[in-house]
């Protein structure tokens, strides 16, 4: 369903699941299982995975907290990409890397819901991609102290409202792990 031309594939983004990001987010272990799972299911598919590292004054690049997390492990020939901006295409190769693989589709994981990962998908939707959240494969920190809702309403507000996203030739959805599948979205 992808607006862009001849981009009939699906690739698995991994969003800035770093020591520093994760450490005392939401039902992190689940997330990272989950993840583990679609890597596998990833992998045997020859789906492209494409990683993606976070960097900032407080996330400073190379150091134990700008790594990722020791239990998903990226593979050389998987693409990393570095990016500065909670958009993982704003001013990133992630464009470059998923035209070379024919991606039309991403299907999202990683953190955190209410910065990067909201704003990749909806980076991606504007760009005319498909996005495919895995609803259980997020997690967010509790920003309750500042006036946010607690990390688990957070994350089920964002999977009810992307499951109801779309645009034209293009949408969204919201699936647990065990329904993601990495075939192209249906035009119904």
């Amino acid at each position: 369903m992808t607006t862009l031309p001849d981009r009939p594939h699906t690739a698995l983004l991994i969003i800035d699941v770093q020591n520093g990001v994760v450490a005392g987010t939401h039902n992190c272990d689940t997330m990272i299982a989950n993840i583990n799972s679609l890597l596998d299911k990833a992998r045997a598919q020859d789906v492209p995975v494409v990683w993606v590292q976070h960097s900032d004054d407080q996330l400073k690049r190379d150091s134990e907290s700008w790594q990722y997390v020791p239990e998903l492990l990226r593979r050389d020939e998987e693409p990393l990409v570095h990016k500065l901006y909670g958009d993982s295409f704003e001013d990133t190769e992630l464009e470059a890397v998923l035209a070379e693989h024919r991606v039309g589709r991403v299907v999202v994981t990683g953190a955190q819901t209410d910065m990067c990962i909201r704003s990749t998908l909806h980076g991606a939707l504007v760009r005319g991609y498909d996005a495919t959240l895995v609803g259980d494969a997020h997690t967010t920190e509790d920003l309750t102290e500042y006036g946010a809702p607690s990390p688990e309403q957070v994350i089920a507000h964002t999977n009810l409202y992307w499951t109801w996203q779309s645009a034209p030739g293009r949408r969204g959805e919201t699936v647990d792990t065990a329904e993601v599948t990495f075939e192209p979205l249906s035009a119904g």
